[in-house]
């Protein structure tokens, strides 16, 4: 699951809100007359993924549009096509690799919504799958609405004249991929779209000792973006938006058998890059014993869960999962010790200390697709919470 570190352009983050849209129409170009003109490239990359060794779409044609309304049929497309549908292993894409689908000439102006249409499986052709961790075979996976409709992504950015924008689509495969009661595994999209604009960029290292782990960047308690530290303990995020615009992030580190580490209040800066740790200073964090919370949730609620953790600094998600589609069961695991918590000041390395007052304490959070959300306080300092459940 590692991801190899690439050289990438700054990229603007922005929350994008997910739909079903069509798939249907031909190729339409929204240039027309001597208007001015720039281009769009379009590119892919994931946040870390949960329990898969590799979640493999297979992307057959990107649509843009003007209009955030415009439905299937609606004039102002224009489709990137690809030559052959590409099939892309998502956990491949983590610390600033990306994989390109296609660009496109666009008249100049704001756009509004951009279209991912995924091929279908057929037969004995499984273009979208996964791959559950410690096992070689491939999985289909459930893709309705992306195949039929596609997924549409509601995100303004700007096209200059004759210039590139390059439009970075982040697909959170540990979010989005949901298991049903049957074993199979079923597509529940959580992705983002990026123009390359107003960005920089935030860095650093764990201990060698660590590679693997995940990294978070979160504001107000949700995950903004995630990576994975590489072989060496490095990790980045190259697709953030300015402080100026949304505020600081905070960096939050979780490992299996380990302490979270979190680092609050870190800036992100137009073209430069927020380092907070260095090769020869990385993040050390101690071990920890891990118990479960598990239980169920209402099945028609089509819910995910979140483990919160809250310190005098504000509040951190720890750990994500999908309820399961069927059966509405749902298991996370949780470190038992004290959190390691330091704020960003610009000086390194960066102190962090034990929050004793949060070791394992957690608010466990069920957040329903109609929108209704459900909590409750567990403890888990004195071993696996079970029958933590919610009804909706």
């Amino acid at each position: 699951m590692n991801g190899m570190h690439k050289t990438l352009m700054a990229a603007v983050f922005g929350a994008a809100a997910l739909t079903a849209c069509g798939g249907g129409g031909g190729s339409s170009s929204s240039s027309s007359g001597g208007n001015p003109t720039g281009t769009v490239n379009v590119q892919m990359t994931d946040a870390p993924s949960c329990g898969f060794d590799h979640v493999y779409v297979t992307v057959s044609q990107v649509g843009i549009n003007a209009s955030s309304s415009a439905g299937d049929n609606d004039s102002g497309w224009t489709n990137i096509t690809l030559a052959a549908p590409q099939k892309i292993d998502l956990l491949s894409l983590t610390n600033g690799t990306m994989a390109t689908l296609g660009q496109a000439t666009l008249t100049a102006g704001q756009y509004q919504q951009v279209r991912l249409v995924l091929a279908q499986n057929q037969g004995n052709t499984v273009a979208n799958s996964v791959v559950v961790s410690g096992t070689t075979n491939e999985q289909p996976l459930a893709t309705p609405s992306a195949t039929q409709s596609g997924l549409k992504i509601i995100r303004p950015f700007d096209v200059a004249a004759n210039s590139t924008v390059d439009l970075v689509l982040d697909f959170n495969a540990c979010k989005s991929v949901v298991q049903k009661g049957n074993g199979s595994y079923a597509l529940k999209p959580v992705i983002t779209a990026t123009p390359t604009t107003v960005t920089g960029l935030i860095d650093g290292y764990v201990a060698a000792a660590e590679a693997g782990a995940t990294v978070y960047a979160e504001q107000n308690g949700k995950v903004v973006s995630g990576t994975v530290a590489d072989s060496t303990g490095h990790f980045v995020f190259s697709t953030l938006v300015q402080s100026s615009t949304n505020g600081n992030y905070d960096i939050v580190i979780v490992q299996p058998n380990e302490t979270t580490g979190i680092i609050s209040s870190v800036p992100v800066i137009v073209g430069a890059t927020t380092h907070v740790s260095t090769a020869g200073q990385p993040i050390a964090l101690p071990a920890s014993a891990m118990n479960t919370v598990s239980g169920t949730v209402t099945v028609s609620a089509d819910a995910s869960v979140r483990a919160i953790q809250t310190t005098s600094a504000g509040v951190y998600e720890i750990a994500a999962a999908n309820a399961n589609l069927d059966t509405g069961v749902y298991t996370t695991s949780l470190p038992v010790a004290a959190p390691m918590a330091g704020a960003y000041n610009g000086t390194l390395p960066v102190s962090l200390t034990a929050v004793t007052s949060a070791a394992g304490q957690y608010t466990i959070e069920a957040d329903a697709a109609s929108g209704t959300t459900q909590s409750t306080a567990v403890n888990v300092t004195s071993g696996s919470q079970t029958s933590v459940n919610f009804t909706f």
